[in-house]
């Protein structure tokens, strides 16, 4: 069965596999994965005869789905009284995309 690297993909540059394979296997690096947006992939299957088929086509989305990493990097263990400080968000992450808003609450 083809096994193709998700960097490799070529828009309209077919990937071939012979029966009985009948898959083919999109493997995705995680320091490079696809971008989120809808793909569209076709298929096309040739007979014994040789003669092929209309072409079947299917949309795959891919979407971010993995939650942020929030992390909160205190100024140091106390503060003076009367005395300002700094609370930092700039050490949270986000896998598939870019932080946007960072929302502060005082719980108690």
């Amino acid at each position: 069965m083809p096994n193709i690297k998700s960097t490799d993909l070529q828009i309209n540059q077919p990937i071939e596999g012979n029966a009985p394979d009948a898959e083919l296997i999109i493997t995705v690096d995680a320091t490079s994965p696809m971008k989120t947006g809808t793909y569209l992939f076709q298929l096309e299957v040739i007979d014994d005869s040789g003669n092929r088929s209309a072409p079947a086509q299917a949309r795959v989305t891919v979407i971010d789905d993995k939650l942020p990493n929030a992390i909160i990097s205190p100024p140091k263990l106390s503060v003076g009284f009367g005395t300002s400080f700094t609370l930092s968000g700039k050490e949270s992450t986000d896998i598939g995309g870019t932080i946007v808003k960072y929302i502060w609450t005082l719980v108690q």
